[in-house]
């Protein structure tokens, strides 16, 4: 495993978590929903972050402990 896959692992478990809260907020429990929001909104900024500066803490994290991922000497197509 490698740290940029990590790292997309991360967001969509943390999507997932959050999406989870929002559901059970709908369903009427106010405390989840708020849960929910916040988990949302930090994942936003989080989002917002890397793309404005070009650094995300997980993937700086997730470098340190897995190394990199070598895209190109695996034979995948460069995208």
């Amino acid at each position: 495993m490698c740290a940029e896959r990590m790292q997309r692992i991360l967001t969509a478990i943390m999507l997932g978590i959050a999406l989870f809260f929002l559901a059970q907020g709908a369903a009427g429990n106010a405390l989840y929903f708020k849960i929910g929001v916040v988990l949302q909104a930090f994942i936003i900024v989080m989002m917002l972050i890397w793309a404005f500066t070009n650094f995300c803490p997980s993937l700086w994290a997730f470098t340190k402990v897995f190394g990199p991922c070598k895209w190109h000497e695996d034979g995948a197509d460069e995208r």
